[in-house]
């Protein structure tokens, strides 16, 4: 039995096409993000089961699940906690998977000072995770470093997180971080990643690099989430060509706070 549906993907031009397609009966499952390309886009999603494909284990028609970037492993998909809204887990999908599996598989500690760069899609992620709530959204300190060349923080950092849209200038970061500390350059980009040696050397600094998160972190950050009520920062827009090319105007112009949901 094969199942119509409508479809919002990318074009040449990087318009929004809206469409109608059919797929046979499923066997396998595929999530696939291109802006500028004929395929769907998205790779933070959450959804309710419709069918499933003969190998399926773990999941029924009716389930509420989710989905994020990891998508093609060997284990069996673990289904959304009942008391995380969709709008609300579908951001945990990568951005919050992200951040989570930095403070679940590093050894951060309650006592740690660690700060967070770029308060953004996965930044403001990392801050409600880190203290739930503080101040708004849970930092106890801000500071501004866009186009600061010195920082002054007070006490150094045993860890930072670099969630920004670009790869920053690291000299001033390197300053700020205690001997044997750790930096976690979070940020997408295919450029050359270029920190000056010295310090990294002499302070013993360790540049760790981190993947979107395993099945097991995963469903601990659902769990953690659920627990503690947190919530990303949401900008909601209904699942219409006119919705997506508004969410997509607004991210552009960097207005975005600070992660866009189309809701069917």
């Amino acid at each position: 039995m094969s199942v119509e549906f409508t479809i919002f993907k990318g074009s040449a031009s990087g318009d929004i096409v809206e469409s109608r397609t059919r797929r046979g009966a499923p066997t396998e499952t595929q999530v696939l993000h291109f802006k500028h390309a004929d395929m769907a886009l998205g790779h933070e999603g959450v959804g309710t089961v419709e069918q499933v494909g003969e190998s399926v284990t773990g999941l029924k028609i009716g389930d509420i699940v989710g989905w994020g970037y990891l998508h093609m492993t060997c284990g069996t998909c673990e289904h959304c906690l009942l008391d995380l809204a969709p709008e609300h887990a579908a951001p945990l999908m990568c951005g919050g998977a992200t951040v989570f599996e930095v403070l679940a598989s590093y050894n951060i500690q309650p006592t740690d000072r660690v700060g967070v760069v770029g308060i953004g899609g996965l930044g403001h992620m990392a801050i409600l995770f880190l203290a739930k709530m503080a101040m708004r959204l849970g930092a106890s300190e801000f500071y501004v470093t866009q186009g600061v060349t010195k920082f002054e923080i007070g006490e150094s950092l045993s860890h930072l997180l670099v969630a920004t849209s670009f790869l920053p200038d690291w000299k001033p970061y390197l300053s700020v971080i205690k001997p044997k500390g750790t930096i976690y350059p979070l940020t997408v980009s295919l450029d050359d990643l270029v920190i000056p040696l010295f310090p990294v050397l002499v302070n013993g600094i360790t540049i760790q690099g981190s993947a979107i998160a395993a099945r097991s972190v995963h469903k601990k950050m659902l769990e953690f989430a659920a627990r503690h009520r947190i919530e990303p920062v949401i900008e909601t827009f209904p699942m219409t060509k006119s919705g997506v090319e508004e969410g997509m105007a607004r991210l552009r112009e960097g207005k975005i706070r600070y992660r866009a949901v189309l809701v069917a």
